[in-house]
């Protein structure tokens, strides 16, 4: 037993020997193949393979091993590679011969060196295909675009090989070579030398070791890979020709191999896929088209397949997806937000790449993974590429993945299925049978705020609780049709309706078992009787016709609308349900004003008792809304979309058109709701209440032509009228009376910035304050935002304020009512058009309007041009304190400009800027940079120091000598950007019959204000006779009446009333002269002042008011009864009938005349007391006043120019604008870049924003086409500085200042500065270029080319302005225009004397312009040429004798690892070794200069070898 066991241990119990073992480095290959060649079992994978019958790539599952595919890949690749090293090599053959086992690769590139190595020797052929470790690809300094890298790669195919023979023939060494191995490189043949004369080349044929692989026979899967790696090799050397089996592969560029893989599919629109190819230099070849899989890429690393990708596969794509992500969010907007993984799954790259020593992360070389800072050159797409990008169907593949996304998270929204209870949802009031299956025949309510729901809970207690549920919206819901998608995901308000109603996203509600989904069957809005609450049942329907236009077709939505007036007297009681119906009964009730009146403008404000009644009366409370075909729709898009601007637009002009139509005709108001309205159709309430929404919004943001006031301006004036305060309110103060007074609905923050609006006087602001600015009401250093706190500051009306708004007017003014009181009115008439005085701007629906400042003065003067028949002349804008000019430049605009002076050889000093621009923002936005500079402009000045008063501008600049002299030939108004432009295309504003009106000019709006305040005038007149006959006449009646009482005829005591007015008649007294006028003039506005005077007592009746007001007698004290009181009332009845007598003798334009003399008069007296006020503290500082900073007769002011391309941009911009005036159309363009000059907001923006239908119209002939154009022409720049050197010869440099206005943009592409960063960077690509073929010799070209450019201001010494210019960021003079301006401005013939002065004085700039030239211009030059030298050696030394010194090294290393393994073949092999001594390379390490030939016979036996 004890030996059995003893037996049986035995083998269990291993030696120390047995458990640690030491392999050759050959045996451990073949021991653990997968470390080196990757799997040698049978592998099945999706894989791309060549097709033969179809002649494409196809992918499929096939089962191949691994490692077989790796070696045959490692001797396709050596053979590329050779290409590399031998630019003339040009064909590769493969053939593989499946029944007889056997594959070859043969290449003509430059055969490997037949010498033996001295150190191994043994021939090179011998060594690198027959001993492991050795490569030429070991010196990692050396920079290589070649495959192969640790020395394995020919090796191990020999050794996983029964058969491998290698053969290769070199011209250099006049010999071949020949040699086999066997037996898994376990033996091999002596080499055959022989004597060769022929062209080099090497082959390689080898026959797998099959068993090794687990494999009987090369089946079919693997040859297709081979196959297809033949196309790959094809496809990645670039001018060679592949041969497989003896027939040329089809792929002669890599577009071919492309097509390869995509012939024959489609995309998702059933077109063919399109491919993106681009070639970025000699390096990269990259192609992209759409993939519906996923990511997919192929691509090649120096030929090889890195089917895994790497980090070059990354590198492009972050360029293609970076740019694509670009032109995604200006096409998503609103949509899911796509992030860039997003978009890389809809890629399917391909790639072709020579890269620097790369590295992989194993022998198998499937995934690349150097980093993109190596690479050698990086992959650069161009514009162009892009653009074809975007064009080939990725873009609308991500969008519709992206709208399929938002789709599916707005699905998640909805309730799955229909829920009984809901939770979570605060304020909700649910119907007790919603969610059930009767929930078709429940209501969900909608109220507009909590208020509402209350009444609406009050109301529902009348219909019970389980039909009704109520939910209160918060203000206005989102306009879902213009939202992004993050919008509607996050509004809370749009998720709980969506809860509340179980409405699905996408789902089609067009059967009765669609609509039984649903929680509730219908939906009914209740809001407040205003324009906020048209808009907020406009947004609804809005929100429903955009997800589910279904619902709408199926009486889904439904209004329930409450009074907006009762009426009643006694028991009876009257509803309306609009104001237009309310003013209709008023026309038609004689004694309407007997009525008690209360406005319901807000749900809130009815009981909890009439709301029970407003719902026990469903049927005249609940409005349907019908749907009445396609016209909906499109109305509803009409009102709600952002593309329908132009739309809009005509629809609010026919809308005040059809009011003005009527008001003509004496209709009233369209109105929806009648006495018998049931429903009304979507477009009904669109065109008829929604609209009213969208005018108010107008009303509110553009001005009144007549008196030049929106509604909050006109409420506060009307306010201040009304208190007539002697002494000045605090702002705050004024804002809380004018809510009161004037019915003002928004917020009082807003309300108090048009007070300060109103009294501001800075420049800038307003010609005429209406309002007094006690206080700090802003200053032009922020434009006004530096105001006080309304709390702090005081104001009241100006002086001038009544001059221009004459009491007289005041009851000729229509007022505007609210709530049954009256308020503002619609209009003042002043005695001047206010609105061009003090100027406007604001934007609206469909509207926006810009109309700039004009001198009073001026509109005075025109005035009585007009008034004397005459025509009003061409008015410039004018702004009160403005010191700079303002010239007309072209039909439509003006160029305003601030002041400049010179006031020393390196100083300058800015007096005013631009209207608009304020002195911090300037501070900051312009001058900051200039002193600071940025990374891409160099800072143009060397300090600036400010002096500056709450009034004044005054900046002093201090520059380089030479800079200033520059930029004075540029213009010092350009370069310090005090030169805007202003436009009068855009005058928009509200006609006297309320139509919004454009007006084409300003004296459109003289003529359009002198009409409308004539008649005025000729009003005034009649009224003012009429009144005074009246008042006349009322105190005739009052004298005669304490006459008659006096002396006893009239006897009054112990009468009844109504026996006191029949003798009063009986006696021919006149009923109130005064109060029945003014019945005549305007009945119903005397009526409602009547009833409102009647404190609690029944009013009188309209006929007793007209015929029995004996008031004004019977209500005299007693004493009025004594003489005085009669002498006094016949007196003032004289005065009365002498005005009246003085008024008939004046003509309403005599008035008007009157009114301007006295306004004029008063301007004068108020101008002058602000200049008095000014000038005390000035008086008092003189004393102490600091001394001069610069004495005035060495300053020199610079006129403002407009340089001839601001005048082109002009002219073109004119031309739009009368072609749009004139209903011309241009073919749409798109507009690529901004105007250059600088503007407040600019004249084509307002030509814009006032008609966007013109948008594309407008840009398709728009002055930045002109800029481009010029911009191109940078050939005409070399020739621009001739002239204004000539010019300094004639003039002094006054005359340089005014050419200073010269051609600013022309000269931008073409400065040096740009072209030299570039030139470098090329240069240094080309250091490392290594595929010398013609894209090379381009980019060489376009260096030279650069340099060219760079030479030409040097070239011509008379070009030294040019060069100056283009040392900084200056711009040359447009010579032609300085010239002429020269002409114009000359001073007095100079003498000889001076002219010779002037010459003298112009050396110096010239040689300073020669000098920064040569700085500038040349240094570029040289450093180019330097670089082009360096890049050119670089070439030569790619295999030079650094390279061979280091080669050397790595070979003795590599040497001392392999002995063992070698040591009993080595002494086979050295034979013939002895013959070539003198081709092997010294292997001392000292010399840096090995000769060239061993270098040469080096360098090919290593990058022949390897193919890692």
């Amino acid at each position: 037993m004890s030996t059995e066991n003893g037996g049986g241990d035995a083998p269990k119990k291993k030696t120390i020997e047995g458990i640690y073992q030491k392999k050759s480095q050959l045996e451990h290959i073949l021991l653990r193949p997968d470390t080196y060649i990757g799997s040698v079992e049978f592998v099945q994978e999706q894989m791309w393979v060549y097709d033969k019958e179809k002649q494409m790539m196809i992918q499929r599952e096939i089962k191949y091993v691994p490692g077989l595919y790796k070696i045959f890949d490692e001797i396709l690749v050596n053979a590329a590679d050779n290409k590399q090293r031998d630019p003339k090599m040009d064909t590769i053959k493969i053939d593989i011969d499946a029944d007889n086992n056997t594959i070859s690769v043969w290449n003509n590139g430059k055969g490997i060196p037949v010498a033996v190595h001295k150190e191994e020797n043994m021939y090179v052929p011998t060594m690198i295909f027959g001993h492991l470790l050795t490569s030429s690809n070991y010196d990692d300094e050396e920079e290589k675009v070649t495959g192969g890298r640790n020395g394995y790669g020919a090796k191990l195919c020999n050794i996983f090989s029964h058969r491998f023979t290698v053969e290769t023939a070199s011209k250099e060494y006049k010999k071949s070579l020949k040699q086999t191995w066997g037996n898994n490189m376990g033996k091999a043949s002596e080499p055959r030398i022989k004597e060769f004369s022929g062209d080099d080349f090497t082959k390689v044929t080898f026959s797998p070791d099959l068993k090794k692989f687990k494999m009987e026979k090369l089946d079919d899967d693997i040859v297709s890979l081979m196959s297809r790696r033949a196309y790959d090799v094809a496809a990645s050397a670039r001018g060679v020709k592949v041969f497989l089996n003896g027939q040329r592969i089809p792929v002669k560029a890599f577009k071919d191999y492309v097509d390869l893989y995509i012939k024959g599919k489609e995309d998702d629109n059933a077109s063919p896929l399109k491919i993106a190819y681009e070639s970025c230099g000699p390096r990269w070849e990259i192609a992209v088209t759409l993939s519906d899989r996923g990511f997919q890429q192929m691509s090649f690393v120096n030929s090889i397949a890195t089917t895994k990708g790497g980090r070059h596969v990354d590198h492009v794509t972050d360029l293609i997806v970076k740019n694509l992500l670009e032109t995604l969010k200006k096409r998503n907007k609103g949509g899911v937000p796509i992030k860039p993984f997003q978009i890389k799954n809809h890629l399917w790259i391909f790639i072709n790449c020579l890269i620097n020593n790369p590295t992989f992360d194993s022998q198998t070389k499937e995934n690349m993974t150097l980093q993109a800072k190596s690479f050698g050159q990086k992959c650069t797409i161009s514009e162009k590429f892009v653009t074809t990008v975007t064009k080939i169907g990725i873009v609308e593949s991500v969008l519709s993945w992206a709208k399929f996304k938002a789709d599916s998270q707005l699905q998640k929204l909805g309730p799955k299925s229909k829920q009984r209870k809901l939770s979570g949802i605060p304020k909700l009031e649910d119907a007790n049978d919603a969610g059930t299956a009767k929930s078709i025949t429940c209501t969900l309510i909608l109220t507009e705020g909590d208020s509402a729901k209350s009444m609406a809970v009050s109301g529902i207690g009348a219909l019970g609780r389980d039909k009704y549920g109520i939910f209160p919206l918060k203000g206005k819901i989102l306009n879902v049709r213009e939202a992004t998608h993050k919008q509607i995901l996050e509004n809370a308000e749009i998720n709980n309706l969506i809860k509340i109603l179980g409405l699905q996203y996408k789902k089609k509600y067009e059967t009765d078992d669609d609509m039984k989904t649903l929680r509730y069957g219908k939906v009914m809005i209740m809001t407040d009787q205003d324009q906020d609450g048209s808009h907020i049942k406009g947004l609804l329907i809005n929100f429903i016709h955009h997800n589910w236009p279904t619902l709408l077709r199926r009486n889904f939505v439904e209004e329930f609308i409450t009074p907006i007036v009762k009426v009643w007297k006694g028991n009876h009681k009257l509803s309306f349900y609009s104001l237009p119906e309310f003013e209709e009964w008023k026309k038609e009730t004689e004694n309407f004003h007997t009525y008690n009146v209360k406005y319901y403008k807000g749900l809130g404000t009815s009981s909890a008792k009439e709301a029970k009644e407003y719902f026990a009366d469903m049927a005249r409370h609940r409005i349907r809304f019908r749907y009445d075909g396609e016209q909906d729709d499109q109305n509803i898009i009409m009102a709600f979309s952002k593309k329908c601007v132009d739309q809009r637009k005509d629809w609010l002009t026919n809308h005040m058109d059809e009011t003005k139509r009527r008001k003509e005709v004496g209709l009233g108001e369209r109105f929806l709701y009648q006495k018998d309205t049931k429903a009304v159709s979507y477009s009904d309430f669109i065109n008829v209440e929604l609209v009213l929404f969208s005018n108010y919004d107008n009303v509110r943001s553009i001005p009144s032509m007549i008196d030049g006031f929106k509604p909050g301006q006109r409420k506060v004036i009307f306010t201040c009228f009304k208190r007539n305060d002697k002494k000045e309110v605090k702002v705050a103060q004024l804002a809380g009376s004018v809510a009161e007074h004037s019915a003002y609905h928004h917020g009082e923050a807003s309300l108090m910035a048009t007070i300060i609006n109103l009294a501001q006087n800075f420049v800038g602001s307003n010609n005429i304050n209406l309002l007094m600015p006690n206080g700090q009401f802003g200053t032009r250093a922020q434009g006004g935002k530096d105001s006080a706190s309304p709390r702090y500051i005081f104001t009241k009306l100006s002086p001038l304020a009544r001059f221009i708004f004459h009491k007289h007017d005041d009851a000729l003014l229509k007022h505007e009512y609210d709530d049954n009181q009256k308020i503002e009115p619609v209009y003042y008439i002043p005695i001047i058009p206010m609105v061009l005085v003090n100027g406007a701007d604001g934007i609206g629906t469909g509207w926006m309007t810009k109309i700039p400042n004009y001198s009073p003065r001026e509109i005075i003067d025109n005035l009585y041009r007009m008034i004397e028949g005459g025509e009003p002349k061409p008015m410039t804008p004018f702004y009160k304190n403005f010191v700079g000019s303002i010239e007309k430049c072209g039909e439509y605009r003006y160029v305003i400009s601030g002041e400049i002076s010179i006031i020393g050889p390196d100083k300058v000093e800015i007096t005013e800027l631009p209207v608009g621009c304020w002195t911090q923002t300037y501070k900051e936005t312009v001058l900051e940079p200039m002193l600071n500079g940025s990374e891409k402009t160099p800072a143009l000045i060397t300090d600036f120091k400010e002096y500056h008063t709450d009034t004044d501008v005054k900046f002093i600049v201090t520059l380089s000598r030479d800079k200033l002299q520059e930029l004075e030939r540029e213009g010092l108004h350009k370069a310090f950007k005090i030169q805007t432009t202003t436009s009068i295309t855009s005058m928009c504003a509200f006609d006297e019959a309320q139509c919004l009106q454009k007006y084409d000019s300003v004296l459109q709006i003289m003529r359009g204000f002198y009409k409308v305040r004539l008649d005025t005038y000729h009003r005034r007149k009649d009224y003012l006779e009429g009144i005074l006959k009246a008042e006349a006449s009322k105190l005739s009646n009052q004298a005669r009446f304490i006459i008659e009482k006096c002396d006893g005829d009239l006897v009054i005591e112990n009468k009844k009333k109504k026996d006191m007015i029949a003798e009063l008649v009986r006696r021919n007294y006149d009923s109130d002269p005064v109060v029945a006028w003014k019945l005549a003039q305007n009945r119903e506005e005397v009526l409602e002042e009547v009833a409102d005077g009647e404190n609690g007592d029944e009013p009188a009746s309209a006929s007793a008011i007209e015929k029995e007001n004996f008031d004004y007698l019977l209500g005299m004290t007693m004493w009025s009864l004594t003489k005085e009181r009669k002498d006094e009332l016949l007196k003032q009845r004289d005065t009365k009938i002498g005005e009246l007598q003085r008024l008939q003798a004046k003509t309403p334009m005599g008035l008007w005349k009157e009114d301007l003399d006295a306004l004029l008069a008063e301007l004068n007296r108020v101008e002058e007391k602000e200049r008095k006020d000014e000038e005390k503290p000035k008086a008092g500082a003189k004393k102490t006043a600091a001394k001069p900073l610069y004495k005035v007769e060495n300053s020199r002011r610079i006129l403002p120019l407009i340089d001839s391309d601001l005048k082109k941009r002009i002219e073109k911009a004119d031309i739009v604008s009368k072609d749009k005036k004139d209903g011309v159309k241009k073919a749409p363009r798109v507009k690529k870049e901004k105007i250059e000059i600088k503007e407040e907001k600019d004249e084509f923006d307002m030509l814009v924003e006032s008609n966007a239908k013109s948008l594309e119209d407008r840009l398709g002939t728009s002055p930045d086409k002109i800029d481009k154009k010029k911009k191109k022409g940078g050939g005409k720049q070399t020739t621009l500085p001739f002239k204004p050197i000539e010019k300094k010869k004639k003039k002094k440099s006054r005359g340089s200042d005014e050419s200073d206005e010269s051609d600013p943009d022309i000269d931008f592409d073409t400065l040096s500065p740009p072209p030299a960063p570039r030139t470098p960077r090329r240069a240094a690509a080309a250091k490392k270029k290594y595929n010398l073929d013609s894209e090379d010799e381009k980019s060489s070209d376009v260096d030279l080319l650069s340099d060219d450019e760079e030479k030409k201001p040097v070239s011509a010494p008379s070009s030294a302005p040019s060069a100056q210019s283009a040392s900084g960021r200056g711009h040359d003079s447009d010579s032609e225009d300085d010239f002429k301006i020269d002409k114009k401005n000359q001073p007095p013939k100079p003498s000889s004397e001076e002219l010779f002065d002037s010459l003298v004085g112009n050396t110096p700039v010239k040689s300073s312009g020669d000098r920064v030239a040569s700085s500038s211009d040349d240094s570029p030059i040289v450093k180019h040429i330097a670089k082009k030298k360096t890049s050119g050696g670089k070439k030569k030394e790619n295999g030079g004798p650094k390279g061979v010194k280091r080669t050397v090294k790595r070979m003795n290393s590599s040497d001392e690892d392999e002995d063992d393994i070698y040591e009993a073949r080595g002494k086979k092999k050295v034979k013939k070794s002895e013959s070539f001594d003198d081709s092997i390379v010294e292997d001392s390490p000292p010399p840096r200069k090995p000769g060239g030939r061993a270098r040469k016979a080096v360098s090919y036996a290593m990058d022949s070898d390897d193919s890692d």
